[in-house]
C-alpha cells in the first residue's frame, strides 16, 4: 500500500512539474521551523518508546 501511495505521488508531480516546486517550497519552510520538525519526530518516535512499568522506589 505504501508503494502505491508513493507512485501515485510520483505519478502527480511529474504531470503536473510546478507542483515540485510547491512541495519542496513547502517542505523547507516547515523544516525551517525546529519546533514543528521537533514535533513531528516524536510522534514517529513515539510508538518505538518503552514506557516503565511502575514507579521506582
Amino acid at each position: 500500500m505504501k508503494w502505491i501511495l508513493f507512485g501515485a505521488v510520483l505519478t502527480v508531480l511529474l504531470l503536473f512539474p510546478q507542483l515540485l516546486t510547491v512541495v519542496v517550497d513547502v517542505t523547507a519552510g516547515l523544516a525551517a521551523k525546529p519546533v514543528l520538525v521537533a514535533f513531528a519526530l516524536g510522534l514517529v518516535a513515539r510508538p518505538y518508546l518503552r514506557r516503565p512499568r511502575r514507579w521506582a522506589r
